[in-house]
């Protein structure tokens, strides 16, 4: 006599798990350091041993990153230089796994955008050595602020600065030195040209990349 019963558990299983699986992951946003990556077959759920799992992290997703060389980065509107930012905190998809280790290195420059400065991510490198491209960009930052000819740079103090803005700002303030943390690679005096003659006050844009420079993957960023 066939055993009915036992002859359905199987494929019931499989339909049950199915459906619990499709009832508990809905699509969602992601949100602020987290990825959303939920697995959408059994396979995925319950990979075969010795199989490789591809994991992707879909556009939208937000990276918290930091600048541990200065609490403020001051640039020109107008120029481009490269920076290395740090992921401040783990990126988790929603079911814990961990995607993006804290401390892996972006690497990226500082470009201009509709009159301020925003970060251009390209590359991502992993603890363990992986390096990986990606497209991810912060906000536009348009805060500025005002320095004239011969008057204060207490605003540059301890900054990190843009090798364009000191080479402007040597000039504007004719001071030899500027009490600044570090010159970023960029462009410098000689290719901004006779930018600064006549000029008596330069509008520098004031970065705090803690905050600022977030990054949002503008594609889907695939982890292997």
């Amino acid at each position: 006599m066939i055993d009915l019963h036992r002859w359905q558990t199987g494929p019931a299983l499989v339909i049950s798990l199915g459906i619990v699986s499709s009832a508990i992951v809905p699509f969602t946003l992601p949100l602020p350091a987290t990825a959303t990556s939920p697995p959408d077959t059994l396979a995925q759920l319950f990979p075969q041993p010795g199989t490789s799992r591809q994991v992707t992290i879909p556009a939208g997703t937000r990276i918290p990153v930091r600048y541990d060389e200065a609490k403020k980065i001051v640039v020109l509107p107008t120029e481009t230089n490269p920076l290395t930012l740090t992921v401040a905190r783990n990126v988790r998809n929603t079911y814990g796994t961990l995607l993006i280790p804290a401390g892996s290195q972006v690497k990226g420059e500082l470009r201009p955008a509709d009159g301020g400065s925003q970060f251009h991510a390209q590359e991502l490198l992993l603890p363990d050595g992986t390096n990986l491209p990606i497209d991810a960009t912060s906000d536009v930052v348009t805060k500025t602020q005002e320095v004239r000819k011969g008057g204060s740079t207490q605003i540059l103090t301890g900054t990190a600065i843009g090798a364009g803005a000191a080479a402007i700002l040597f000039g504007l303030t004719g001071r030899r030195r500027l009490n600044v943390g570090k010159v970023l690679a960029g462009a410098g005096l000689g290719a901004l040209g006779g930018w600064l003659l006549g000029k008596q006050t330069v509008d520098v844009v004031v970065i705090d990349p803690n905050s600022d420079l977030t990054l949002t993957l503008n594609s889907d960023l695939v982890l292997r």
